[in-house]
C-alpha cells in the first residue's frame, strides 16, 4: 500500500493505493480508499500539511496490516465504483471448461504426438495449441475453424497462434491421420487398461452441402436421405465403447469393402491381433467371417433370419427347443405371458461352404410386444392410406406402413378392368412370424451362450458414438474442399470422442451426453479487477466430480491469478 496525493486548480486530494502487476507484465495500481482532500482533513488532522500527511501515512500503515491479515485469512477485498465504466474492450469472460478437458487430453499424450510432428516438419506454430484448442472446441461449442478459433479466444489460456496458423496445421494433420491415431491408441494404455479383445465396427456417411460429386464426396446412400454428395466412415470401437480406429471411403463405395483395410492397420500399427470381431449383418458377410476366422481372432455378427436357406429358416421360426439364457432350462415360449422380461435361446452347428459356425437364435417376449405395438400402429396407418387413397409407397423407407398394402388387378370380359388395393394380411402374419426373434452367427464353438449374447448387445455404443459426433459435435455438415483437411476435420472430431469417453468413463458412466456437455459448457469464469476470477457455475454433484478425477478445483469463491496459474498446469500434468 502506498499514499498516494494528487493536486488539481482547487483541491490536493490524498488516496491508499495498491500496486498490481497486469497480464502482460506492467504495472498499475488501483485506489483502495480515498481519504478526502487537504481542506477537509486540516480540520480534523492539521493545523498543518505536515500533520495531514502523518496522519496519511499512519492510515496507510493501518490499511497494509489490514490487507496482510485479510491475505493470511485468504478474505480478497476488491473495491467496486458505481460510478466507473468498465475499461473499453477489456475482456472479463472466460470459458473454464476446457481445464477438465486438457486434463484428459495431456493424459493421452497427445502433446509427445505432436512434438513428433514438429520434428518431422519443422513449422513454427505451436501444433498442439492448435489441435488441443481444436478438440476443446468441437466438444465445447462445435463449429467452423473460423469460429473455433473465436471460441479459444475465451479460454482462460489464448491460443498462442493465428486463425492462418490453423488451415496449414490441417494439412499436416490430414496427412499423419493414420500415424496420429496409432500414437494415440499406444498411448491410451497411460489411462487404464484398454478392453482390445472385442472389437466393434460399424459405418456411417456425412453430407457435404455442395452439388456436385468431388473427390470422394460422391453420391450414395446418406443416412439422412439427402440429396448431396456424401463420405463414408469405418470406425473400430473397443469393448468400453471407447473409439480405437477409423477410415474413409468414397460415398459411393460398398461399405463392406471398407474393413479389411483398416483392420490390416489395426493388426500392423496398432498390434491388436487376438480379438473378437463385432458388426451388424450388414458388415458380417460370408468373406467378412472367413476374414476373421483366421489367426487369433474370432467374430460374432447378428445374422439375418429372412436370408437363411430353408430349413435353417424354418428351425429358427419353430418355438421347440427353446432354453432360458440364465439357467439353460428348457422353456415352452408359446405358453409365456407377453409381459415376460426373460431371454431365451436355441442353438444349433452352422456349416457353410469354407466355415464351421454356430447359430443362435434368441427370443424375447418383451420385443416381440414392442414389434407387435409398432406394426398395429403401422396397420392402422395403412388402413387410414387405403381410406384416403393416397397408397404411395416410400421406396427408401423398409417400415413405410404401404408395404401392408397389396394389389390386385380386376378382370372384366377377359380384360383388366381396374387395379384394386386391400390390406395384406398374409404380409402381416409373414412379418408376425418374426416377432421377438435375433439372431446371432459366430465361430465360437464352445464359448456360453450369454457371453456371446453379452457381447452382441455391446454394439449399441458404436450407434451412440456416431449420434455423438454427429449430433453433439456437430460433425456434419461438412463445408472443407480440400480432402487432407476433411481427413483432419474428421481427425479431430475423432479425438474429441476419444476425450468424450475417456472422461465418461474416468467418471463411471453416471452422467448422461446432455448432463456432461452442459456441464462442462456451464464451468465459465468472471475476472475481477486483474486480481482474480470468479467462477460463475452452480456447484453440484457433476462438478463436484469432475474436479475429483481430474485432480484439481476450481469450485472457490474467489481464485488469485496465481492460483489459477497452478490450476492450469495442474490440467496439464505438472505439478
Amino acid at each position: 500500500m502506498n499514499l498516494h496525493i494528487t493536486k488539481s486548480k482547487n483541491a490536493e486530494s490524498f488516496y491508499i493505493c495498491k500496486s498490481y502487476v497486469k497480464a502482460n507484465g506492467s504495472t498499475s495500481s488501483t485506489i483502495v480508499r480515498k481519504l478526502g482532500t487537504l481542506e477537509h482533513l486540516l480540520v480534523e488532522h492539521g493545523p498543518t500539511r505536515d500533520d495531514v500527511i502523518a496522519w496519511a501515512k499512519n492510515e496507510v500503515r493501518i490499511e497494509t496490516e489490514k490487507y496482510k491479515k485479510e491475505k493470511e485469512a485468504k478474505t480478497v477485498l476488491i473495491p467496486f465504483h458505481a460510478d466507473r465504466q468498465l475499461d473499453y474492450g477489456k475482456q472479463v469472460f472466460y470459458r473454464g471448461g476446457y481445464l477438465f478437458l486438457q486434463s484428459i487430453y495431456y493424459q493421452m499424450q497427445m502433446p509427445k504426438v505432436c512434438r513428433k510432428l514438429k520434428q518431422k516438419y519443422k513449422f513454427k506454430y505451436d501444433i498442439n495449441a492448435i489441435l488441443s484448442d481444436l478438440v476443446y472446441a468441437r466438444i465445447l461449442e462445435p463449429c467452423s475453424k473460423r469460429s473455433s478459433y473465436k471460441a479459444a479466444l475465451e479460454f482462460l489460456e489464448k491460443p498462442s497462434y493465428q486463425l492462418h496458423d490453423i488451415y496449414r496445421a490441417l494439412d499436416v494433420l490430414g496427412t499423419e491421420c493414420d500415424m496420429i491415431q496409432a500414437e494415440l491408441y499406444k498411448n491410451s494404455h497411460f489411462l487404464g487398461q484398454r478392453n482390445d479383445k472385442i472389437l466393434y465396427y460399424d459405418c456411417t456417411n456425412y453430407y457435404f452441402e455442395i452439388e456436385q460429386e468431388d473427390g470422394s464426396k460422391k453420391y450414395g446412400k446418406g443416412k439422412e436421405h439427402r440429396p448431396n454428395p456424401i463420405i463414408q466412415m469405418g470406425l473400430f470401437m473397443d469393448g468400453d465403447g471407447i473409439p480405437l480406429a477409423f477410415s474413409l471411403f468414397p460415398g459411393s463405395a460398398n461399405e463392406q469393402t471398407s474393413l479389411k483395410p483398416l483392420e490390416k492397420k489395426v493388426l500392423g500399427d496398432f498390434g491388436c491381433r487376438k480379438f473378437i470381431y463385432c458388426s451388424d449383418a450388414g458388415l458380417g458377410s460370408e468373406a467378412i467371417r472367413e476374414y476373421n476366422h483366421m489367426g487369433e481372432r474370432a467374430y460374432i455378427v447378428t445374422q439375418s433370419i429372412k436370408k437363411l436357406k430353408k430349413e435353417e429358416k424354418e428351425w429358427a421360426l419353430s418355438p421347440e427347443g427353446f432354453k432360458r439364457v440364465s439357467d439353460d432350462m428348457p422353456v415352452d415360449i408359446t405358453k409365456l405371458p407377453e409381459d415376460d422380461k426373460g431371454l431365451y435361446y436355441k442353438d444349433e452347428p452352422y456349416t457353410t461352404k469354407k466355415l464351421h459356425q454356430r447359430l443362435i437364435i434368441t427370443y424375447s417376449p418383451k420385443y416381440a410386444l414392442y414389434q407387435k405395438s409398432i406394426r398395429s400402429k403401422q396397420v392402422e396407418r395403412a388402413q387410414k392410406m387405403l381410406d384416403s387413397g393416397n397408397t404411395k409407397k416410400n421406396r427408401r423407407n423398409p417400415n413405410d406402413p404401404a408395404r401392408f398394402i397389396g394389389k390386385t388387378a380386376v378382370t372384366k370380359d377377359g380384360e383388366t378392368a381396374e387395379i384394386r388395393q386391400y390390406l395384406d394380411l398374409d404380409k402381416i402374419a409373414e412379418e408376425e412370424q418374426y416377432d421377438g426373434l435375433y439372431a446371432v452367427c459366430t465361430d465360437l464353438l464352445e464359448d456360453g451362450v450369454g457371453g456371446i449374447l453379452k457381447v452382441s448387445e455391446g454394439r449399441w455404443q458404436i450407434e451412440e458414438c456416431f449420434r455423438i459426433m454427429k449430433t453433439d459435435f456437430s460433425a456434419r455438415p461438412v463445408y472443407l474442399q480440400n480432402e487432407n483437411r476433411i481427413k483432419a476435420h474428421f481427425l479431430i472430431c475423432f479425438l474429441a470422442l476419444a476425450l468424450y469417453r475417456f472422461l465418461e468413463k474416468k467418471l463411471e458412466h453416471k452422467y448422461t451426453c446432455e448432463e456432461l456437455l452442459d456441464g462442462l459448457k456451464a464451468m465459465n469464469f468472471a475476472q475481477i479487477q486483474e486480481q482474480g476470477f470468479i467462477p460463475l457455475y452452480k456447484r453440484e454433484k457433476i462438478t463436484d466430480d469432475l474436479h475429483e478425477v481430474c485432480g484439481f478445483r476450481t469450485d472457490y469463491q474467489f481464485i488469485t491469478k496465481s492460483k489459477m496459474r497452478t490450476i492450469q498446469k495442474k490440467s496439464k500434468g505438472k505439478e
